[in-house]
């Protein structure tokens, strides 16, 4: 065979090879993104211009969150957040738009206690994202209810609704690493 024969089979071969290991590499990053922020991959793929863009915008999420300094409670910490959840909780039967404002202000309490900035809301939501895609809509939809009660656009049904979203985020955070922290028998 003349060496143009050769190279006519080599390059496409090698072309291909390249191609078919971007690609891999692509599908395997993508479902790494995937597995780690849950719903918010979607999310985060629908906000940005194209799935590279919200793509770099989660791994720009993984870097910051990499650098806080995200650390479990000690157990009297953890009993301390719970009797006060309990509290609010409480406070829903006579006071509910109240309790949803003291349940947002105990959600942040907890997350800069742990370890994650308390900023404006859409950082938080950057910050949480990373260890919990799967919780995140109920923040952002307790959030949304929170926001209609300052103005006392809220239904009692809603502001139910927004100590539940909440409660769901208060009991991943209140917990070690997504995994409830038991005490020892």
């Amino acid at each position: 065979m003349s060496t143009g024969t050769l190279l006519a089979i080599i390059i496409p071969v090698v072309v291909v090879v390249a191609l078919l290991s971007v690609g891999f590499s692509l599908a395997t990053r993508r479902k790494r993104l995937r597995e780690r922020f849950g719903p918010e991959y979607d999310h985060a793929i629908g906000d940005a211009d194209s799935r590279m863009a919200g793509e770099r915008e989660l791994k720009a999420r993984e870097k910051r969150h990499d650098d806080l300094d995200i650390k479990p409670l000690p157990s009297a910490t953890r009993d301390r957040y719970a009797r006060d959840w309990d509290g609010v909780q409480a406070e829903f039967v006579d006071r509910p738009e109240d309790a949803v404002h003291d349940a947002d202000r105990l959600v942040s309490s907890l997350m800069h206690e742990r370890g994650y900035p308390t900023e404006e809301f859409e950082q938080r939501l950057k910050d949480l994202s990373v260890e919990h895609g799967q919780t995140l809509r109920h923040y952002r939809e307790a959030h949304e209810i929170e926001t209609l009660s300052v103005d006392h656009r809220a239904n009692t049904e809603q502001l139910r609704g927004a100590m539940i979203h909440y409660r769901a985020l208060f009991d991943e955070l209140l917990s070690d690493g997504g995994r409830p922290h038991h005490a020892p028998a």
